[in-house]
């Protein structure tokens, strides 16, 4: 009894098994997903495979570029993939946890909890355009979420490299300034791809769940600390 009750507390048994178990799920969903929607791929050679691997990074690769650069596009909508929505939501889960041993009593966000309110958000949001008459597909709506969140990710990692120095006015107010850029990035970003979609009389519907979530995971970003 008495190591029954010792155990759960004991840091040294902290593991980062859960993580890489929910990393590993997600993938293989992710997979199965893209599978099923793209068929004829399972009779392909190493070689056609690698081929076609290197040719969704290019593709992921450009996506990137598209949102760095906003612009009215239909490429996110054309060729839409859930890859890099994907590795967006992993790093920004990932630099988002909290440096201590114990993340349970931390009062941070734990790995789960940031990848379910991103993939949540985005498929709320996703719904509520289809109910509004958007002329765009499920996924072609959550690729669009999910890749306009690399400038919030960015902004993850300048506010984890700002707050290596010391704590004060002058680093929050840096963190503040790079989080609202970031944050109007993505603003503009995601309606650059999804306002055409939408009816004329119906757009500021669509647009505000669409602030509110970046706003959410702005404030995450915000509120981090590393301890």
């Amino acid at each position: 009894m008495a190591e029954a009750e010792e155990s759960p507390g004991d840091p040294g048994t902290a593991s980062p098994r859960p993580l890489v178990r929910t990393f590993s799920l997600l993938s293989y969903i992710t997979k199965l997903i893209i599978t099923a929607l793209q068929p004829g791929q399972q009779s392909e050679t190493p070689f056609q495979k690698k081929k076609e691997k290197m040719r969704d990074l290019k593709a992921v690769g450009k996506k990137f570029m598209h949102v760095l650069y906003p612009r009215k596009s239909n490429t996110l909508l054309r060729d839409w993939d859930l890859w890099g929505p994907l590795i967006l939501c992993v790093t920004l889960a990932l630099m988002l946890q909290r440096d201590s041993a114990d993340s349970e009593k931390d009062g941070g966000p734990q790995f789960a909890e940031v990848f379910v309110i991103v993939w949540f958000g985005a498929v709320t949001i996703t719904l509520n355009s289809k109910l509004l008459g958007g002329n765009i597909s499920f996924f072609q709506s959550l690729c669009v979420l999910g890749y306009c969140i690399l400038p919030l990710t960015v902004a993850m990692l300048i506010c984890r490299l700002v707050l290596l120095a010391d704590p004060g006015p002058v680093n929050f107010m840096v963190r503040l300034f790079v989080v609202i850029v970031m944050f109007a990035w993505s603003i503009v970003a995601s309606t650059a791809f999804l306002a055409d979609s939408q009816p004329p009389n119906r757009r500021a519907l669509a647009v505000y769940p669409v602030f509110l979530f970046y706003f959410v995971i702005s404030w995450m970003i915000l509120t981090f600390t590393p301890q």
